[in-house]
């Protein structure tokens, strides 16, 4: 009956978003960092982006990752 309440909520809590998604852990933990989903300040999950993420569909970054040239301070610039 849990489950069927979750179709209606559009904000979730962690536990309930596991069960949304059908997800272990680890396996929602990633899929979260994949697409860039994350808790709001209040510590729930949209239902919206559970959605987008779960449809299976190529997604869009909201903020596209910059990676920049691995500079190490331990590496002495010789010329």
């Amino acid at each position: 009956m849990k489950a069927v309440a979750l179709c209606f909520k559009p904000f979730l809590k962690p536990e309930e978003a596991l069960i949304y998604c059908n997800l272990g852990r680890t396996q929602f933990a990633k899929k979260c960092d994949e697409h860039q989903v994350y808790k709001n300040n209040s510590g729930y999950f949209n239902k919206e982006d559970l959605d987008k993420m779960m449809s299976g569909k190529p997604f869009e970054l909201k903020h596209p990752l910059k990676i920049k040239p691995h500079e190490s301070p331990m590496i002495s610039k010789r010329i």
